[in-house]
């Protein structure tokens, strides 16, 4: 019986990994070829039910933007269950934490500050509209920079650097070099987020995921292809301005997606130093997005 079993599993797996993995590679192709002779460097990488991976360009290190106020996210949620605090605890906004000349409608709507917010307000500004100021507030107030990366590290994701506020990157552009991580390291942070059954039944991640699929930014990224499917997406966006050289420092798209059937899978391209226009760059991830969601369609990954 033993060997009757065993007999089966060398069956399934002659005859059907060499299918899975021709899957895999033509998707690995189709991808590769298309951004290969983009004016950027663009990095893909997707995980298909938990499993099945493909990347493209992943080995280098792409600058976050404000994808990593996902991550930021994720170390205040903790360090609110350390303190003992919840996500309608107090924070105090003063007109000196409301910067000028960044990105901010926490700014635009307060001003002159004098305001008390919770902090689940906080988060919904820098998780659905990518607030600058309202970033550094959290990491002011409640889970600094190294506090945040050493608590994503801790989490087993990387390689990942997290070292500069949006202060010092608005201050520097150069700074945002410095905050940067592969598109798979990424990736398995949002698989863990949507998946992980430690995070399934705790009330403040259940909320960033629900502030990632309300996302206001980035409608003609990788939800551009999407519309009208009937899929589910959770995703953080993260835009740079232009370096010295002219070229967008990072355009990036990082989302969970649930088909109509039930099944999911994790996309994040990261696109660095593009010399393409703004509208380009962003078809660019809207491009991959639909070739990806037409393989899974025709489950040819």
């Amino acid at each position: 019986m033993k060997l009757c079993r065993l007999f089966i599993l060398f069956y399934f797996l002659w005859v059907f990994l060499p299918s899975l993995k021709g899957q895999q590679t033509n998707l690995h192709r189709a991808l590769a070829d298309y951004v290969a002779n983009k004016p950027a460097q663009i990095g893909v990488a997707l995980i298909v039910e938990g499993r099945d991976t493909v990347c493209v360009n992943d080995s280098c290190r792409y600058p976050l933007m404000s994808v990593f106020k996902l991550h930021q996210a994720l170390a205040v949620a903790h360090e609110l269950r350390v303190r003992g605090w919840t996500l309608d605890s107090p924070i105090r906004i003063l007109r000196e934490d409301l910067k000028p000349d960044t990105y901010s409608p926490l700014r635009d709507k307060y001003p002159n500050g004098g305001v008390v917010l919770q902090v689940r307000d906080l988060l919904s500004y820098t998780l659905q509209r990518s607030d600058n100021n309202a970033c550094d507030i959290l990491f002011d107030r409640i889970c600094g920079v190294e506090e945040t990366e050493r608590y994503i590290h801790a989490l087993g994701i990387s390689p990942l650097s997290i070292v500069a506020d949006e202060a010092e990157m608005h201050r520097s552009l150069e700074r945002c070099y410095d905050n940067w991580s592969t598109p798979l390291a990424v990736a398995r942070l949002l698989e863990m987020l949507f998946v992980h059954p430690v995070f399934a039944h705790r009330a403040e991640e259940g909320f960033i995921r629900r502030m990632l699929v309300e996302c206001e930014t980035g409608k003609e990224r990788l939800a551009a292809p999407l519309q009208g499917t009937g899929v589910v997406i959770g995703h953080k966006t993260g835009t740079g301005d232009r370096n010295a050289r002219g070229e967008w420092i990072g355009v990036n798209d990082a989302g969970f997606i649930r088909l109509p059937d039930g099944r999911h899978y994790t996309l994040v391209v990261l696109v660095k130093d593009s010399r393409a226009t703004m509208e380009e760059t962003c078809r660019y991830i809207a491009d991959i997005s639909a070739i990806v969601f037409r393989a899974l369609e025709r489950e040819e990954y």
